[in-house]
């Protein structure tokens, strides 16, 4: 039986909590990190983004409720008390004396960072963030790289999602009609290259859709990041990013990012013109094409012992699943878990799994605002069709009266897609294209 480690390698980490693009200066958002509830917010003063634990110290009230005050200090919802970027309090307009001296007037600050368009925070004492190197990917800083990317609050836990990722050899039955096709499958020989507490790096020489993209590099860097890398010859190198931030127990926050190094430009440009929340559309169906299933996953292990029963509660024959056994190889001899003696929450309905607008939609800055437009549009659609019928019979032509009922069933058909995308936007439909082709 393996022993528990001694240290846990979840704890006291840097990890990404939103993309830059995502977060607006003006307003202070909350997030959850290893359940630590945090409000993130920009100091003005400094240029930076601050991350406090979300209590004010005062009664405990959520700072996230608050507001940015026109001196750009972060103000609590409750009795107004100001705190600068360095968590001091600044302002305490229930007293008429100075300003108290203690340190609990203050807030606890974790330390943050930035770096390829993520916004980081050290999971433990901001004194020891200096000791650690915040978890970048060191080839996306060359240049010429189109990236697409996304993110999602997930309904199981960061070892679940790491451990999906890992799994090569699921894509071509879950994700088959999505990205996978099931005619791909066929055996799969993984190699571990190097392994420790700092993850481990592996090799698929043959590669995805049976050898016909190259050979597939893998690196697990503990204790939340990995990513496949191959180059298509012909086509461009690809990468497949993900950092899955701990959140709460059986919760995370999956970041994905798809780099691609094309050989020919002007296939980043063609792909550049599709909106980012479409694009965002079809990540969350690939999602979602083992999003419940996954949900279910997470609790059978857990009722059959969890990671360190994983031999005993999982059959695992083939070399498809090196990966797996070895990430579950490193949480029980170095990592421990990121919520260790801590029960999962009741099994979600359905419906919440399927939830796109509270895990996505309302913290993106390209969905929410995509969501709002089409709701406009869905709001005046219907008149404007209207109005081209009106003034279809009204016109003394048969040629613009034909033109007109033309325009008016085309507007007609236009307000149908938009309806569609708002509900996609809000909620996937829990029909997986592998089950229906």
């Amino acid at each position: 039986m393996t022993e528990s480690p001694q240290k846990n390698l979840w704890q006291d980490q840097w990890y990404p909590v939103a993309y830059l693009r995502d977060l607006n200066p003006k307003k202070p958002t909350r997030f959850h990190l290893l359940a630590e509830p945090l409000v993130l917010w920009f100091d003005r003063q400094e240029g930076f983004w601050k991350a406090f634990s979300d209590r004010c110290p005062h009664r405990l009230a959520s700072l996230s409720e608050g507001r940015i005050n026109a001196n750009g200090e972060l103000e609590c919802p409750y009795h107004g008390w100001s705190f600068n970027g360095s968590g001091n309090c600044v302002n305490l307009p229930q007293s008429s004396s100075k300003l108290p001296s203690s340190v609990r007037a203050n807030c606890r600050e974790f330390a943050t960072a930035t770096g390829q368009g993520l916004l980081f925070v050290f999971s433990g004492d901001s004194n020891q963030a200096s000791n650690q190197a915040i978890p970048l990917v060191p080839v996306l800083d060359e240049p010429d790289w189109f990236l697409q990317d996304t993110f999602r609050d997930l309904p199981y836990d960061s070892i679940t999602m790491l451990e999906n990722v890992l799994d090569v050899s699921h894509v071509p039955f879950t994700h088959h009609a999505t990205v996978g096709k099931r005619t791909n499958a066929g055996p799969v020989e993984l190699e571990v290259l190097d392994e420790g507490p700092q993850g481990f790096v592996g090799l698929w020489q043959e590669g995805p859709r049976q050898g016909r993209l190259g050979a597939q590099h893998t690196t697990f860097q503990a204790p939340a990041l990995m990513w496949h890398d191959l180059t298509a010859k012909g086509f461009a190198r690809i990468l497949t990013v993900v950092y899955a931030t701990p959140t709460t127990a059986g919760n995370c926050r999956l970041f994905a990012r798809f780099p691609f190094k094309f050989d020919k430009p002007i296939t980043a440009k063609l792909l550049a013109l599709r909106p980012m929340w479409l694009q965002h559309i079809g990540n969350n169906l690939v999602l979602e094409d083992d999003q419940i299933f996954l949900h279910h996953q997470e609790r059978n292990l857990n009722a059959a012992g969890g990671s360190s029963a994983l031999a005993k509660a999982c059959y695992l024959p083939t070399s498809a699943d090196k990966y797996v056994i070895a990430f579950h190889r490193w949480i029980n001899s170095y990592a421990g878990l990121p919520f260790p003696n801590t029960d999962l929450a009741a099994e979600l309905s359905r419906d919440a799994l399927l939830d796109r607008y509270n895990t996505h939609t309302k913290s993106c800055a390209s969905c929410s605002s995509a969501l709002k437009r089409l709701e406009f549009l869905d709001s005046i659609s219907p008149w404007l069709a209207i109005g081209l019928i009106v003034a279809a019979f009204g016109s003394q032509t048969l040629v613009l009266k034909g033109s007109l009922l033309l325009l008016a069933i085309i507007m007609f058909g236009i307000g149908q897609q938009i309806k569609r995308w708002i509900k996609l936007l809000r909620i996937g439909d829990g029909l997986p294209p592998r089950n229906q082709a």
